[in-house]
């Protein structure tokens, strides 16, 4: 009977961990590995109050002139080899009147170059130079798994150096939005040139595994535990980092230049509360901006001319000019 007992309980604890590794594999698949696919996140729709801030005609009005300005643009395709041997590449715009001044606008989760285009005119139009990389498994960058900001870092010291060595940047910002406001974030930490004077966070996470948990329990209404310690051994195994490691909290509270955070107050995919924790975290000259109404990456909609002139401030503080 008691041998029988120990057959069972080994076979169940087998079956578990094998049900483990299953679900861990499979959300790697999902989350991690690289895919053109879409995903439906919890929180990444329309908020109601971007929904009813234009009318149709008006919204659409404004979409055709920013297309129109955008094609009108002539970027250059440059690429970098990384420190791992992936070759990355991004969009480049050099402005027709140079001032010294550039931005490295980082895209989100799924994202590309290619977007963020009505940031990217409002940029071009203070005279900056505008570098938009394809972050590790997205667009034309090499990369077989999604870093989620983590290795990407790396990457974009060395797009800074880029611009800085390449472009003769004298004045450099980092300006992110979700996985992008992350991967900033998470940036800080590390070395940058003296070159880069501030860093812009629109609906950064705090963790990769507290963003995946919160996605895990709305879209699949499962706790944290195990399922997101095991795909993290996966995804250690598979693409070199755990989701703990993955932390812009622990980078912001190494970074020294100024901090811009910014986040709505109704977003659902990554809580508002995300990004006080954040700033709360940071030790350097920072300042928060929680828009009233915004969902997920919506404070350039609802806000668009406050945005701007908080960025215009920001960058006087940080520059001192």
């Amino acid at each position: 009977m008691k041998k029988k007992l120990v057959w069972i309980a080994s076979g169940t604890i087998i079956a578990i961990l094998i049900g483990l590794i299953a679900a861990g594999n499979y959300f790697y698949n999902v989350a991690i590995n690289r895919s053109q696919e879409s995903v439906d996140l919890h929180g990444g729709g329309e908020s109601v109050t971007a929904a009813k801030l234009l009318s149709e005609e008006e919204e659409q009005r404004k979409l055709e002139e920013i297309l129109a300005w955008t094609e009108k643009q002539k970027f250059e395709l440059v690429e970098l080899e990384s420190k791992d041997g992936l070759k990355l590449k991004a969009r480049f715009l050099k402005n027709a009147n140079p001032s010294g001044k550039a931005v490295i606008l980082a895209h989100g989760y799924k994202g590309n170059s290619e977007q963020m285009p009505g940031i990217t005119k409002f940029y071009y139009e203070q005279g900056y130079d505008i570098l938009k990389p394809d972050a590790r498994g997205h667009g034309l960058s090499e990369g077989d798994y999604i870093g989620y900001g983590w290795h990407d870092r790396k990457d974009y010291v060395q797009w800074s150096k880029f611009l800085a060595e390449e472009a003769r940047a004298d004045t450099i910002f980092l300006h992110g939005f979700s996985m992008g406001a992350a991967t900033v974030l998470m940036a800080s930490g590390e070395k940058l040139p003296d070159q880069v004077k501030g860093i812009i966070a629109d609906s950064g996470y705090t963790t990769v595994l507290e963003e995946l948990s919160h996605q895990l329990k709305y879209l699949y209404n499962l706790p944290s535990f195990p399922v997101m310690q095991v795909t993290s051994v996966i995804t250690n195994i598979r693409a070199g980092y755990t989701f703990a490691e993955a932390s812009a909290l622990d980078s912001v509270a190494k970074n020294k230049v100024p901090l811009f955070i910014i986040h709505g107050d109704n977003d659902a995919l990554v809580p508002t509360e995300m990004g006080i924790r954040i700033f709360e975290k940071a030790k350097s000259v920072k300042e928060l901006w929680i828009v009233p109404g915004a969902g997920h990456t919506e404070a350039y909609t609802i806000a668009e001319k406050e945005y701007q002139e908080k960025l215009k401030s920001f960058w006087t503080k940080a520059t001192g000019k």
